[in-house]
């Protein structure tokens, strides 16, 4: 069941809510019979005494002083919207009734997102716009009325309704929201509103208590969940965009359906992050939720009340992750870094001269643990800031300093490891190519700037489609040396024959470094 974290149109959504009510009493009652045949009198009715429970005591005291303050800042945002073609179409695609962009999609995330979120579909034709109600969360950051939410609650909304905890109602205009980190400022007239201060997600260690707060499935208002930080540093799942940054925050602090655009907060009650989206085959919640960082959301909400838009930093690079797979390719001696796979001429990263294979192992001397790291970084970095990347080029250590461009659409701040399905057949490696003419250019609509061997097939369940290679794409390097042609491809895998391989693979727009892990046997092909 494919269900978004605030779409919860009205009668079908109550009809949920009553048979969930329902089914919960049903279960509650049917455990409660059960447990009545064991009799409290055989020797256990005395309560336990508060001195062997004192630590059990002191944490509920803790969490119930935390709830207390932060509950009061949490609001439930209920929008009226008019659907466009391209949410109506993606709804279609949820019922079976489409195909297209969705699929391109991991089908673990494609009920994450809701009206207004990455992927549309293609619909039967033109569609009458139709309302849709929306349900999320939000929390006041400012005693005036500034609220934090996702972009995809409030995206397309006609009217926006806050209720607070206190059952006081507003109504709510949008000052500005972000597509690229899906955050939303949003506005009620008051003054002295309770609201809770920002917190530092950056000092966030996995293990740590959260809090989780919203309004799960729209009519269980003013929720508190308790967890702890499960990870860190979560990448970018967003198929469509990988400019979008990662870095996100992932919790065992119950999140569902309703609870997008709620905060998440530390021990102290401080806001550390913003609830995005659920990873779950069902729908909801299945122990992995996901906030924004504060990070990011900070700073992008800080630029949206101040100028209604934000301005993302650009570099102009896509990269991977170091990996222990590919670290002796690069003559790295761990595993930490982002590698510089293709970069934009002239953007940024061009000018300063990075290239691709360069590795990026730290910014303006902190380290960067991976690709998700920069991306969140140089997100936040405004244009004209000029940062110092240390890199290693060749194993050995350098450092470049990178002005730092403006974000456009179009271009890319980074991207990480795009992998794709592929069908197909052949060889050891499982793939065939061939040389790139321009019968191949045209036909695969390959950019007359790419060189190299292009795939002609890629057998299933072979080392290529392991790793993600699909016809049509294109060998730009094979362990950091050139193809000119597919003859030259084959011959220098046979040199490196039972040996890994690492391949530059230009696909979709991207350059991607690729290992692949040789099988045994030869065919024809590769």
């Amino acid at each position: 069941m494919a269900a978004s974290t605030n779409k919860l149109s009205g009668k079908a959504a109550r009809g949920a809510g009553i048979a969930g009510t329902a089914a919960a009493l049903v279960l509650g009652a049917a455990f409660f019979v059960h447990h009545s045949g064991v009799h409290a009198s055989d020797g256990y009715g005395t309560p336990i005494d508060d001195n062997s429970v004192s630590a059990l005591t002191a944490l509920d005291n803790a969490v119930e002083t935390v709830a207390a303050r932060v509950t009061p800042a949490v609001v439930n945002v209920a929008v009226t919207a008019r659907a466009t073609d391209q949410q109506i179409s993606s709804d279609d695609e949820d019922s079976g009734q489409g195909g297209g962009q969705m699929q391109q999609i991991p089908p673990q995330f494609r009920q994450f997102f809701g009206p207004g979120g990455p992927f549309g579909g293609f619909g039967q034709g033109p569609r009458q716009p139709q309302i849709e109600h929306g349900i999320g969360s939000g929390v006041i950051i400012s005693p005036d009325g500034y609220i934090v939410t996702n972009n995809h609650v409030v995206d397309g909304a006609t009217q926006i309704r806050v209720t607070m905890n206190d059952r006081r109602t507003f109504n709510a205009k949008v000052i500005g929201t972000d597509k690229l980190t899906d955050l939303a400022v949003i506005k009620i007239d008051g003054h002295g509103l309770p609201n809770i201060p920002w917190g530092d997600s950056s000092k966030l260690r996995p293990g740590q208590t959260v809090l989780a707060f919203g309004s799960p499935f729209g009519y269980f208002q003013f929720s508190v969940t308790r967890g702890i930080i499960s990870a860190l540093d979560r990448p970018n799942p967003y198929a469509d965009d990988p400019r979008k940054p990662g870095g996100f925050i992932q919790t065992d602090a119950a999140i569902n359906p309703g609870n997008s655009g709620g905060p998440l907060v530390d021990a102290h009650g401080e806001l550390v992050g913003i609830n995005t989206f659920i990873i779950s085959g069902s729908g909801s919640f299945a122990g992995a939720g996901f906030a924004i960082p504060s990070q990011i959301a900070h700073n992008v909400t800080e630029s949206l009340m101040k100028t209604g838009s934000v301005h993302h930093g650009y570099l102009g690079i896509s990269m991977n992750d170091v990996t222990p797979d590919n670290a002796n390719f690069f003559h790295l001696q761990d595993t930490t870094g982002a590698i510089v796979s293709q970069v934009t001429p002239d953007s940024p990263a061009s000018r300063a001269g990075l290239k691709a294979g360069d590795v990026i192992d730290s910014l303006n001397g902190k380290k960067i643990p991976n690709g998700s790291a920069l991306q969140v970084v140089v997100s936040t970095v405004a244009q004209g800031t000029t940062i110092s990347l240390g890199i290693i080029r060749d194993g050995k250590p350098q450092t470049v300093d990178v002005k730092v461009g403006e974000f456009q659409g179009g271009k890319q701040i980074a991207s990480a490891d795009d992998n794709n399905s592929a069908a197909g057949k052949s060889g050891k490696l499982g793939l065939a190519v061939q040389d790139l003419n321009e019968d191949a250019r045209q036909q695969m609509h390959i950019p007359s700037r790419v060189n190299g061997a292009v795939i002609a097939n890629v057998r299933p369940g072979s080392p290529a489609d392991d790793a993600g290679l699909a016809p049509g794409d294109v060998i730009l390097e094979v362990n950091r040396k050139p193809v000119s042609s597919a003859e030259q491809f084959v011959s220098d895998v046979h040199v490196n024959s039972g040996k890994d391989v690492l391949l530059l693979v230009w696909s979709r727009g991207n350059a991607t470094y690729r290992v692949l892990h040789t099988d045994d046997g030869t065919q024809n092909g590769m």
